[in-house]
């Protein structure tokens, strides 16, 4: 029952993610092109949805998801990690820092990956690929004349 709501809840939480990262572009622009506050709410959404990521590893694995999915999904945890780095590191280097707005689109392109084949999962009973027959499993192979 677990697995299953989990399953049903993944895609969902995906493209969530996916739409929170879209906000995040556009609240970096609004900071780019003189908001008020600046980059602050940018800054501030980050903290607020990033969470969601880990819950989002956390479903992909207790869903039972394909091992490409969680991955992914941990791949993007880690490059949203990386985008706190990059920005701390603007005093250092800016060539380095400069990498934040590629990483961001990076990791929006990975969510919408996630996203996308997830929600292709959504109605299959079992998340795993099919196996296809073998020798060894006598009633996956047909009877010869």
């Amino acid at each position: 029952m677990v697995r299953s709501f989990a399953r049903a809840a993944f895609p969902w939480l995906a493209w969530l993610f996916a739409a929170c990262l879209v906000v995040q572009v556009f609240l970096a622009g609004l900071g780019a092109f003189g908001a008020a506050d600046g980059f602050a709410p940018h800054v501030a959404w980050a903290y607020t949805f990033g969470y969601l990521i880990l819950v989002n590893i956390v479903i992909a694995i207790v869903a039972g998801l394909p091992r490409r999915l969680i991955g992914l999904t941990a791949l993007a945890a880690v490059l949203f990690v990386l985008q706190s780095v990059l920005v701390a590191l603007r005093d250092v280097s800016i060539g380095i820092a400069a990498i934040h707005p590629i990483n961001g689109f990076l990791i929006l392109l990975i969510a919408l990956v996630i996203a996308r084949d997830s929600w292709a999962l959504r109605g299959a009973p079992n998340a795993a690929p099919e196996p296809s027959p073998t020798a060894a499993d006598p009633a996956s192979v047909e009877a010869r004349p």
